[in-house]
């Protein structure tokens, strides 16, 4: 009996908690250990949507979740899959201290325009041509 009291007693010393917890420290990076490539989030996301096409993974902003950019129909947009890929996030996430849409700043640069790759050769030029700042405006008559 004095032996298995001796026992539990001295197992916290020789096997610290510290090995045996199954969360992170705080500060550590998740991402190390999870991966995501392309081809495993088309193969979840095609669950839900066949004519969906996987155009970029990258870590969100939120530690436990990969930012999926995709394209659907002709229209892009985000979606969040979270690290051990059992939960998919569809919609708008927002920072609770900067009240930042994290979600529409990636769709602003997703969607982003190139404006020097416009053509403007037929264009009609009002103003000076050299200007530092011009407006493109697209009309269609018909």
């Amino acid at each position: 009996m004095h032996k298995l009291i001796l026992f539990l007693f001295l197992f916290p010393f020789v096997f610290p908690a510290q090995n045996v917890f199954a969360f992170s420290a705080k500060g550590q990076d998740c991402g190390k250990c999870h991966t995501i490539n392309k081809e495993e989030a088309a193969a979840l996301l095609k669950k839900f949507d066949q004519n969906l096409a996987v155009l970029a993974v990258n870590k969100s902003r939120v530690n436990y979740l990969w930012e999926v950019s995709y394209e659907s129909n002709g229209k892009k947009g985000v979606m969040y899959i979270d690290f051990p890929k059992k939960h998919l996030f569809a919609g708008s996430l927002f920072d609770v201290k900067d009240k930042n849409n994290l979600t529409q700043d990636s769709l602003s640069e997703l969607n982003r325009v190139d404006v020097s790759k416009v053509p403007l050769k037929d264009a009609l030029v009002l103003g000076d041509k050299k200007a530092k700042h011009k407006v493109i405006v697209f009309n269609d008559p018909e």
